[in-house]
């Protein structure tokens, strides 16, 4: 595993200006491999009705 210290000195070296919470950020909500990305299925749909349905918003 690569220490954030060492990410971001070579981040900043490269010549990107990210902080390290920009770069958190970005993993977290973009390059994270099990982020799915797209449409919800019918099953998750309905799932989520039925929860809508059961404890409201």
């Amino acid at each position: 595993m690569i220490s954030l210290t060492t990410s971001a000195s070579s981040l900043f070296v490269s010549g990107l200006k990210r902080t390290g919470k920009s770069c958190r950020l970005r993993w977290l909500n973009y390059l994270r491999p099990d982020v799915r990305r797209g449409n919800i299925t019918p099953e998750e749909q309905l799932l989520i009705l039925e929860l809508h349905s059961r404890w409201g918003n």
